[in-house]
């Protein structure tokens, strides 16, 4: 199975390769995978732009220091929307909540997240 080193930009590939940079800090690679008008709703706020979306991750989210493994990655068959359910854990290793995450692509970029939490 690809993954985001092959240079593979597959929804699927595209979707793991964001926790990754969520976890890793990378925000090079995060700005990478994102549209410029990229748009993330969760439950508790609604952020729009990719600078902005950024500019949260690295300055104002309340808990920088966390991990995502994920649980089950899930894609149509014809279209290009990807479902991830996973888990956000803290530094150690205990459950913050489960969630479910929605994305949507414009061409290879991920142009919306939908976040549902448990």
């Amino acid at each position: 199975m690809p993954d985001d080193t092959t240079g593979d930009r597959s929804p699927r590939v595209a979707a793991r390769a964001y926790y990754r940079a969520l976890d890793e800090g990378d925000y090079d690679l995060l700005a990478g995978l994102l549209a410029p008008e990229f748009v993330h709703e969760r439950p508790d706020i609604s952020l729009e732009g990719r600078k902005r979306f950024i500019q949260f991750m690295r300055e104002e989210r309340p808990t920088t220091d966390t991990s995502h493994p994920i649980d089950g990655v899930y894609q149509q068959v014809d279209g290009d929307e990807v479902i991830v359910r996973g888990r956000l854990l803290d530094s150690n290793g205990d459950n913050i909540t489960a969630f479910t995450d929605v994305f949507s692509f414009e061409g290879e970029k991920i142009d919306r997240i939908r976040t549902f939490t448990a």
